[in-house]
């Protein structure tokens, strides 16, 4: 699913790398944690995933892809199958919750009819369904990270991404947001989740990838 060979990202020209020379191989249907300090590059790697970054060396195979190579046209294809959930949420706050998830599909083009249907289906599946005409402001921590995981799911994606999911919830609520990302792992979708909570990788028993200074340091 997630191949990357000797993958360095400088961002400006005499800094230190982000990332240096990171090998490494994530199977399909894998969960994996991606762990290290501030700094260590996670959030870096999950930008390259998901092209919002380039690398500055070395290749990246995504579910077959070279997104290294892939030209600005065929990006949107690619990310029609990952799904990202952000630390901060990144919701449209003068969207309904309905609006927020439903957004990805109106802009591929499904119709209508299906977009409420799917939409219908992902609130259900993470409880919040009544909330789908609420605004985002008007919703818990919690419960806005729901919309967000909703969101990254609606297009039933192979790989999932979540930079720090839980980084600013309570022990209940990551419970509740780590049940929601196992059940989408147990229907297929490879998962990588970036967090530095040594709680999180001590209760939840999966294959941990370390980086420190950017650099692959365990596995």
């Amino acid at each position: 699913m997630i191949q990357t060979f000797h993958v360095t990202k400088v961002y400006d020209q005499g800094d230190r790398p982000a990332l240096k020379d990171v090998s490494l191989n994530i199977e399909k249907g894998e969960f994996v944690f991606l762990t290290g300090p501030s700094g260590a590059g996670k959030s870096t790697l999950l930008k390259l995933l998901f092209v919002a970054e380039r690398p500055t060396r070395g290749q990246i195979l995504v579910n077959g892809r070279n997104v290294a190579t892939l030209k600005p046209r065929q990006i949107p294809l690619l990310r029609r199958q990952v799904g990202v959930i952000f630390q901060d949420f990144k919701l449209i706050a003068n969207r309904t919750v309905h609006e927020n998830v439903a957004y990805a599909l109106h802009v591929v083009g499904v119709p209508e009819k299906e977009i409420r249907r799917r939409v219908y289906n992902v609130l259900k599946g993470v409880g919040l369904y009544h909330k789908a005409h609420a605004l985002p402001p008007k919703l818990s921590g919690g419960e806005q990270q729901r919309v967000s995981i909703a969101r990254a799911l609606v297009n039933d994606p192979v790989l999932l991404l979540a930079d720090e999911p839980t980084g600013n919830l309570d022990r209940d609520i990551t419970e509740e947001i780590m049940a929601l990302l196992e059940q989408a792992n147990a229907r297929g979708t490879t998962v990588v989740v970036a967090t530095h909570d040594p709680d999180l990788l001590d209760r939840y028993k999966k294959r941990v990838i370390v980086l420190k200074g950017g650099q692959l340091q365990d596995d």
